[in-house]
């Protein structure tokens, strides 16, 4: 785990809200989905996740199966 500072959100076009991060330490910039939109069908917008797939530590979900 690493220490990030937040640069800003941004609400995206499908409704999901993102947040752009950066690692102090490597001085990388990350980007979460922060909450999913009402009506977005991307399967990869998912709550808290990384919008990056080599950040992810459990990789994408792929289908729309969502355990409860």
């Amino acid at each position: 785990m690493s220490l990030v500072q937040l640069i800003g959100f941004t609400t995206m076009t499908c409704g999901c809200v993102s947040g752009r991060y950066r690692e102090v330490a490597t001085n990388r910039e990350v980007v979460y989905i922060e909450e999913k939109g009402a009506s977005c069908s991307h399967p990869g917008h998912q709550r808290n996740q990384p919008m990056s797939a080599d950040r992810v530590a459990h990789g994408f979900v792929t289908s729309g199966v969502r355990a409860s």
